[in-house]
């Protein structure tokens, strides 16, 4: 029982001086550890200039730290990244065609898409309440033919002072209200579609037709329209749709953080198509969906643009004189509202500012000092921004 007493002991005893053996080398491990990280820091030779931001690397170093290079490309035109945008047309140049009274869709003389000139025929339709007015009229102007005869009666009989002056005061009011009643009238033809020629040719052979022909009040396009031959429809309901084309409007989306370099007045340019127009809205309210602000362009069409068409734009966004580039959305270096990116020198790398202008989920668009033939880390930031970092930057 000594002995195996005495055995356990020794055993225990090897066994701590083990543990404690394994743990003098784990620390020393780690202390080693820890110089080899330093002498890996050291052997970069950081010379970092607060102001310039430079990194003294080799290339072997700059492999080893998984740094990729890329040439930034030069934006055409200094446009931003493309924008999703949809053509409308603008509310000023949309018109509706109403029915101008009550009755049913006796034709339709125009289909979707038709080009159509002021005052051609769009719809004719038969109305009990056209031949009402008509009706009206021609009963007004009897009646101020019969007033005109009075009055002129009886201002002979007052010259020859066979009535007394209030009787020639009555003709003449009389007259007036004629006169007055037949201009409403006449009026009422005009609001039904009714030109001057028809309504002077209605007076003279007195010949009351139950058709109505609604005319385009303007040269257009028709959009939509609204009504089947043979629907019977109330007054002043909408029969045609019809719109002007050209000048149009490109509603663009953009999200709300690229909306700082976007100005009334920027250019305007649709992807495939030629003419670019400008910027004449930049809205002041974000859409809480989509987070994206609407800035509206007015484009000349020559055709090619159609309203409802979703198509891509580009705005323009620095002045003359000012270059602007593009590079992957991993090169951009962000501190706070800084941005800057790491571009390679002979010798390693240097931080070299840049304003970002637009940007989407796989590139940016900046402006700085830099030309096509810099190369831009858009690999090993995070190592290139550690390094700074350990540094005080």
């Amino acid at each position: 029982m000594q002995s195996n007493s005495t055995s356990l002991a020794g055993e225990r005893g090897t066994s701590l001086m083990r543990v404690s053996r394994g743990t003098l080398l784990l620390a020393s491990s780690r202390a080693a550890l820890a110089r080899t990280l330093v002498a890996i820091a050291l052997s970069f030779s950081p010379s970092v200039a607060m102001a310039q931001a430079e990194l003294k690397l080799s290339d072997a170093q700059a492999r080893n730290l998984g740094v990729r290079l890329t040439h930034p490309v030069a934006v055409r035109t200094d446009l931003t990244l493309p924008y999703p945008v949809q053509i409308v047309i603008p509310t000023q140049q949309l018109r509706v065609v109403s029915a101008p009274m009550a009755g049913m869709v006796a034709n339709l003389l125009v289909g979707r898409g038709d080009r159509v000139s002021a005052g051609q025929p769009l719809v004719t339709l038969e109305s009990p309440s056209f031949v009402s007015q008509q009706r009206d009229y021609l009963h007004a102007l009897a009646q101020e033919h019969l007033a005109s005869q009075q009055l002129k009666r009886n201002m002979d009989l007052f010259e020859g002072k066979a009535v007394p002056q209030r009787v020639l005061e009555a003709s003449q009011a009389e007259a007036r209200q004629a006169a007055l009643v037949v201009a409403e009238r006449r009026q009422m033809l005009h609001l039904s579609g009714m030109s001057d020629e028809a309504i002077l040719r209605l007076g003279q052979e007195a010949a009351i037709s139950g058709t109505l022909t609604v005319n385009a009040p303007q040269t257009a396009s028709v959009v939509e329209v609204t009504v089947s031959p043979g629907q019977r429809i109330e007054q002043s309901a909408p029969l045609i749709k019809l719109a002007r084309l050209s000048p149009l409007w490109a509603e663009i989306a953009v999200p709300a953080t690229n909306i700082r370099a976007i100005r009334t007045g920027a250019k305007v340019e649709i992807t495939g198509y030629s003419t670019p127009g400008k910027v004449v809205l930049v809205s002041e309210t974000i859409d809480p969906a989509t987070q994206t602000i609407l800035v509206r362009a007015e484009i000349p069409n020559d055709g090619e643009l159609h309203p409802g068409q979703t198509t891509a734009a580009r705005i323009g966004f620095l002045s003359a004189g000012e270059s602007a580039w593009e590079i992957p959305y991993n090169g951009l270096v962000r501190r706070g509202e800084q941005t800057s990116v790491f571009v390679a020198t002979a010798g390693g790398f240097r931080l070299v500012p840049v304003k970002l202008v637009a940007e989407d989920q796989d590139h940016v668009v900046i402006s700085g000092h830099l030309t096509d033939q810099d190369e831009i880390a858009i690999g090993g930031i995070s190592a290139l921004r550690g390094i700074l970092s350990g540094l005080g930057q």
